[in-house]
């Protein structure tokens, strides 16, 4: 074979005349490019956020283990929704290949969720809507009563809901008063059913509590129950509201405004009124306790008592008197002795006083034949020449006195 017949071939079509790898690339390339944009579901199956514009991802085919790398803008995951690994999307992409790796991946444009996937996103956005507004704060959550005089009850007519609710009550609290108002619990008029009938109990002075029970369903059948309106007529209801959805994977918003979330409507019987017969065992066990510890008070204080009756003090009560009552007489006794020996001297002393008063006294001079002459103003008499003739002069005798006038000097 000559050089001729080399130059005549297609490049590539032989080993002889090779096709470089790039041109090969590079015409992918333009082929690729060709193709316009296309929406296709996929699954999300690798997200990882990065804090640059541009954000990768990986889809796969929801029916076979196909994927490709898709590359989009924080921007388009952002407005899509709150993406998690495993949500189904619907993906507008354009090919594309990447020369310098020979690789090809997928540009997104824009990004929506779908199926179940899309109303979680929508209820999402909800939540933190109304999470913002504080209305699932534990702050604002109502207490429940422990024996609620009336219940309202909002549930679908003989349902099996409504017979959970009011034979679980009715065999824990035979007495508890339920007052049943029925509505939609599926259906685009559902929520505003609700609606009327909890606003109906909410002004009704007999309930104590409402329990809005419904037997569970799909999403869709549970979407009146994140329903914005009913949702907000929860939070400004006065009469504390249980939430009994009986729907465990996807909780729908009523459960989070709710004063108590149940499980399921039985639950909610079970916690809405005491069980008689827990209550009576407490009683009784209560009961048993306080007459022991009142038993075991009432033993400890007679031992006391006891205790305290073998003292000398109590064995006696007089013993500890008597010694007080022979000191105070001893005292007594003494002091009586102290005073008759003062009183004593006291006399003697007086006696003697009296005895040296009367010697010096002028009735003893009297006594002895002497005389006292005083004048008329009764000043006493001692010398003769004080007196005149004519004066009147009192003469004091011992046994008495005498006027006299005198005559002469």
């Amino acid at each position: 074979m000559t050089s001729s017949t080399f130059a005549g071939e297609r490049r590539g079509a032989t080993p002889e005349a090779p096709e470089a790898l790039g041109r090969v690339v590079e015409l992918t390339q333009g082929w690729v490019e060709r193709l316009g944009w296309i929406w296709v579901e996929a699954q999300v199956i690798e997200l990882k956020r990065r804090a640059a514009p541009t954000q990768f991802l990986t889809l796969r085919d929801t029916a076979r283990n196909i994927s490709a790398a898709v590359t989009t803008t924080a921007a388009v995951l952002d407005t899509a929704g709150p993406l998690t690994e495993g949500t189904t999307v619907l993906a507008h992409l354009k090919p594309r290949v990447y020369v310098e790796r020979g690789s090809l991946s997928f540009d997104c444009d824009e990004l929506r969720i779908a199926g179940e996937g899309r109303l979680l996103a929508m209820l999402e956005v909800l939540k933190r809507k109304l999470q913002a507004e504080g209305l699932f704060s534990p702050a604002r959550k109502q207490p429940l009563p422990f024996l609620p005089c009336g219940i309202g009850l909002i549930t679908g007519a003989n349902s099996a809901a409504e017979r959970d609710v009011k034979t679980n009550v009715w065999l824990r609290w035979p007495g508890a008063n339920i007052i049943t108002r029925h509505a939609l619990m599926q259906g685009p008029q559902s929520a505003a059913d609700v609606i009327t009938a909890l606003r109906e109990l909410d002004v009704d002075e007999r309930i104590d509590l409402i329990v809005i029970a419904r037997g569970g369903g799909s999403l869709e059948d549970l979407l009146p129950f994140s329903d914005e309106g009913l949702v907000r007529a929860v939070a400004a209801a006065h009469t504390p509201v249980v939430s009994a959805i009986g729907h465990e994977p996807d909780t729908p918003i009523l459960d989070l405004v709710a004063d108590l979330r149940a499980s399921t409507p039985t639950d909610a019987a079970k916690r809405i009124v005491p069980d008689t017969t827990e209550e009576r065992r407490f009683l009784d066990t209560a009961t048993a306790r306080l007459r022991s510890a009142i038993s075991g008070r009432l033993a400890t204080e007679q031992t006391l008592l006891d205790q305290l009756k073998t003292r000398p003090v109590l064995a006696n009560p007089l013993a500890g008197i008597m010694v007080h009552y022979e000191q105070l007489a001893a005292l007594n006794s003494r002091r009586n002795t102290a005073a008759l020996r003062a009183i004593n001297t006291e006399y003697a002393l007086i006696d003697a006083t009296l005895a040296q008063v009367r010697a010096l006294s002028p009735k003893a001079t009297l006594e002895r034949g002497y005389a006292v002459l005083t004048m008329e103003n009764g000043d006493s008499l001692t010398s003769v020449k004080h007196a005149t003739i004519g004066d009147h002069l009192q003469v004091y005798l011992t046994d008495g006195r005498l006027g006299v006038t005198v005559k002469e000097k």
